[in-house]
């Protein structure tokens, strides 16, 4: 009968367990960490079938700049990086329309948009998630920049996020279809001047949301 020596086979059993161990599951905000990040960047996604542009402006998690389409300008600003609440003022530029709004506000109307969907161009999952670390999707394109790929589940559909901890933002995203649905296509890391932050509203039809809201 051939011995096993007690270290070796105490290596062993160890080697055996963790192997055997499930890999600990991973939280969103582990993976996806908000970052005070200045930068300038434009995206291409789609959204109920239809194609988008993106180009936003990002300060250090204080202020931010959004606009979509060349239509709609968003302009977003709070106290301090951990600060939940913000301030937004939204330019429909067709119409001519300036709306003012606060986060508490947005929440009582149903629209759960915190600071870092806004800056950083993806939602919270609500409700039960899983989040794991795969290797780049079959066909995908190459990214802008370095990024780590996620895969996020939620009730039963699987989407996979390419991030860039750098920039703290997903530079590619894959549906569960495997159609490529956002798309950072430049990407500026750096001092954003504050210029780009005022809000020019002037003719403009102003429209209190905060007010009407809080009548009701």
């Amino acid at each position: 009968m051939r011995l096993v020596r007690v270290p070796a086979l105490a290596a062993a059993l160890l080697a055996t367990a963790a192997a055997a161990a499930p890999e600990r599951a991973l939280r969103f905000d582990e993976a996806f960490a908000e970052a005070p990040v200045s930068l300038h960047y434009q995206a291409e996604y789609q959204a109920r079938g239809a194609s988008h542009q993106l180009e936003a402006w990002v300060d250090r998690g204080l202020r931010l700049k959004r606009v979509t389409d060349g239509q709609v300008e968003s302009y977003a600003v709070r106290a301090s990086a951990h600060e939940p609440e913000y301030r937004m003022t939204v330019l429909d530029l067709r119409r001519r329309i300036s709306t003012r709004i606060d986060r508490s506000n947005l929440f009582r109307i149903g629209s759960f948009t915190d600071w870092f969907e806004l800056a950083h161009a993806l939602r919270h999952p609500r409700g039960d998630y899983q989040l794991a670390r795969v290797s780049a999707p079959a066909g995908a394109g190459k990214p802008l920049a370095a990024c780590d790929w996620y895969q996020l589940t939620q009730e039963g559909r699987a989407s996979k996020v390419c991030w860039s901890q750098a920039a703290a933002l997903p530079l590619s995203i894959v549906s569960d279809e495997g159609q490529e649905v956002w798309r950072v296509t430049q990407l500026q890391r750096g001092p954003v001047r504050a210029s780009v932050f005022e809000v020019h509203d002037r003719d403009f039809v102003r429209n209190d949301a905060n007010g009407d809201i809080e009548k009701d």
